[in-house]
C-alpha cells in the first residue's frame, strides 16, 4: 500500500497520535479497577496492534471484549496468577479468569528466562482471557533475538471440514523469527479464513463479508454481517477454517491446525475446550471464558548461534522476496512486512479512528470522568 492509498483508506477517519490513545486505554482501565502496572500492560498489547495496522484487535476492543466483560463480572480487573507447575523448561500458570494481556505477558517472559537457561521453555496457561493479538508475544521473544511461538484456544467459530457447528475457535498459532531486516519475521494469523474481529470491522464499515468466510447451518456461504456476528453466537454459523469450505481449497489443513491450537491450549494445563468456551453455562447465563493459551521460545544461540540464525533467515526472507513477480505485480511480501510498512505510515499520521469508534470513545470518556479534547469534538 502506498502513502496515498493508506491516506484514502482512512479518508473518513480521525487521526489521533498513539500516546493519547494508550493514555486514554490505561486511564479507562485503571477506573474500571485494573491495576495500573497491569493497565499500562494490557494497553500496550491494544495499541501496538494498532500500530501494525491490526485494527481488529486494537483500541476497538476495549470497551466491548474488557470493559463489557469485567461489568458483566465474567473477567476479574485484577488478575492474579497461580504457578501451578514450574520446571527446568516448562511451566503451567493459572490465570483465575483475569486479564489475558497479563497473564500472556509473564508467560512469555518466563519462556524467555527459560530458553535464555536451557535453549529452549514453554509456559501453558489455563483459565485466562482474551490476550490481544497473538504477534505481540512472538515478538517479545524476537526482541531478545529468540524465536517465539503461540497459540491460544477461543469461544467456538469454526466449524471442522464435513461439518457446519461451530466447534472450534479461531486459533491462532504464531510464529516470530528474528532476522537482520528492520522487522522480523512474524506469521500472525487465525486458523480460519478469516476472523470476528474482522467481521466486526465489516459490521463497523456497513459492508458483507465476502462470499467463503461463514457458512450456514447448510453448509451454503453467507454474506449479511449483521446478522452473521449474532449467529455465531447462536450456532446457527460458522466460520470456514483456512483453506475455505470444504476439501476442495483444502480446508481440511486448517481444520487440522485449528484442533492441534486447541490440543496445545488445552491439554498440558488440564484446561477448557471446545464447546465449554461458549462463556455461557447450561442456562444461557454469561460466564467467564476460561480460555488457554501456549508460550515457546527457542534460543538460536543454543544451536550454531543466533548470528548465524538471523543471516540465513534473513537470506530465505530475501530470496522470497527478490523472486519472480506475476504480471502487474510490484513486489512480494514476507509476514510481518505489510505490518511494518503500515508502522511507518501510521506513526507519522497517528492512528486512524472511524465514526463508530469515535462514539464509544466519547461513551468512554464521559462514563469515567475523562477529560481528553479529540479531533472530532
Amino acid at each position: 500500500m502506498t502513502e496515498q492509498e493508506f491516506l484514502e483508506k482512512y479518508r473518513d477517519s480521525a487521526f489521533v497520535p498513539f500516546d493519547k490513545l494508550e493514555k486514554f486505554m490505561r486511564e479507562t482501565l485503571t477506573a474500571e479497577g485494573v491495576p495500573s502496572s497491569d493497565a499500562s500492560i494490557i494497553s500496550d498489547v491494544l495499541i501496538e496492534s494498532d500500530k501494525r495496522g491490526i485494527d481488529s484487535h486494537g483500541i476497538g476492543r476495549l470497551k466491548p471484549i474488557y470493559i463489557d466483560r469485567i461489568d458483566k463480572g465474567i473477567l476479574n480487573p485484577v488478575t492474579e496468577i497461580e504457578v501451578v507447575s514450574d520446571n527446568k523448561t516448562a511451566a503451567v500458570l493459572d490465570g483465575h479468569d483475569g486479564m489475558g494481556h497479563v497473564v500472556g505477558h509473564r508467560a512469555m517472559e518466563m519462556a524467555i528466562e527459560k530458553a535464555g537457561e536451557y535453549g529452549m521453555g514453554m509456559v501453558a496457561v489455563r483459565n485466562s482471557s482474551h490476550y490481544g493479538i497473538a504477534g505481540y508475544y512472538a515478538t517479545m521473544a524476537t526482541d531478545k533475538g529468540m524465536i517465539g511461538i503461540t497459540g491460544t484456544n477461543a469461544r467456538p467459530s469454526i466449524a471442522p471440514t464435513f461439518g457446519t457447528e461451530n466447534m472450534l475457535g479461531t486459533n491462532p498459532l504464531t510464529f516470530g523469527i528474528p532476522t537482520d531486516d528492520p522487522f522480523p519475521f512474524v506469521l500472525d494469523a487465525a486458523t480460519s479464513v478469516s476472523q470476528r474481529g474482522k467481521i466486526e470491522v465489516y459490521g463497523r464499515a456497513g459492508k458483507d463479508v465476502p462470499p467463503g468466510w461463514v457458512i450456514d447451518e447448510e453448509g451454503k456461504t453467507r454474506t449479511d454481517t449483521e446478522g452473521i456476528l449474532h449467529d455465531l453466537t447462536t450456532g446457527r454459523a460458522a466460520l470456514a477454517p483456512l483453506g475455505g469450505i470444504g476439501t476442495d481449497g483444502a480446508g481440511y489443513k486448517g481444520y487440522g491446525f485449528a484442533t492441534v491450537v486447541e490440543i496445545l491450549s488445552a491439554a498440558l494445563q488440564d484446561g477448557s475446550y471446545l464447546k465449554s468456551l461458549t462463556g455461557k453455562d447450561e442456562n444461557g447465563k454469561d460466564i467467564p471464558y476460561h480460555l488457554g493459551h501456549f508460550f515457546i521460545a527457542i534460543n538460536p544461540e543454543f544451536f550454531l548461534g543466533g548470528k548465524v540464525f538471523r543471516r540465513i533467515a534473513s537470506e530465505i526472507l530475501r530470496e522470497l522476496r527478490e523472486s519472480r513477480k506475476a504480471p502487474g505485480e510490484e513486489r512480494i511480501y514476507t509476514a510481518g512486512e505489510l505490518e511494518w510498512e503500515a508502522r511507518g505510515y501510521r506513526m507519522k499520521y497517528g492512528c486512524p479512528v472511524p465514526v463508530s469508534l469515535q462514539r464509544v470513545i466519547d461513551t468512554l470518556s464521559e462514563r469515567f470522568g475523562l477529560k481528553d479534547s479529540w479531533p472530532w469534538r
